[in-house]
């Protein structure tokens, strides 16, 4: 996976620079939006020199890059840190469990209703911005980023083989869902709930195809 920073922080002070640089990036975002930001305004908030900010950062395009990534690997702890407590007694509860801390992070974390997972959205729920696609990793579309890291954090609780079979399935189910969702935060900004359970249905009933 290609590096979305010029160089990486080293010392305390520096990383601390790097998030509050992300932390500022994402607030913008949901203030003015993605064609608006600028790095000049993200290093005058986040109290860096423009000169820091090329230290670690090629351009406004790494600084997004760099928050989608952040924003994934929260996710996937978020949802780490709720199986032990959320008693899953099926696979279809961890699907469940996967979608609301999405809709949760959408309606809650800065910048995530603009830059989730790589792919940048001209506004909530879409469109979204060209170039976008493979934010994540250049080589890959960022759904297939996604569907990967959701299969090694869940395969113990999937009761299938695994193989290409189950990693095509994942794929669909990741980008269905990701279809449905942005569906659901265009009908309403909060994401409407009538969608965000038929987003739910959908994946139950197409993963239920491959699952046990």
């Amino acid at each position: 996976m290609t590096s979305t920073l010029r160089r990486r922080p080293a010392q305390r002070r520096s990383v601390e620079r790097v998030e509050r640089m992300l932390d500022e990036c994402a607030l913008l975002l949901d203030e003015v939006g993605y064609e608006a930001l600028t790095t000049k305004e993200v290093a005058r908030r986040a109290e860096v020199p423009i000169g820091t900010f090329y230290q670690f950062f090629h351009d406004k395009q790494g600084l997004v890059r760099a928050l989608a990534r952040r924003n994934l690997e929260a996710f996937l702890q978020r949802i780490v840190e709720r199986i032990p407590e959320a008693a899953l007694g099926h696979w279809t509860d961890l699907v469940d469990l996967a979608i609301d801390e999405f809709v949760d992070m959408k309606r809650s974390t800065p910048g995530f209703a603009v830059v989730d997972f790589g792919e940048v959205l001209a506004a909530p729920g879409g469109p979204t911005v060209a170039g976008s696609r493979r934010a994540l990793d250049g080589t890959q579309e960022n759904n297939v980023v996604v569907a990967e890291r959701l299969r090694a954090l869940t395969m113990d609780f999937l009761d299938a083989p695994m193989g290409p079979g189950l990693d095509r399935a994942l794929l669909v189910a990741v980008e269905a869902a990701d279809a449905v969702l942005k569906l659901a935060f265009r009908a309403d900004p909060a994401g409407d709930p009538r969608l965000i359970a038929e987003c739910k249905h959908l994946v139950h009933r197409y993963l239920a195809g491959h699952l046990s």
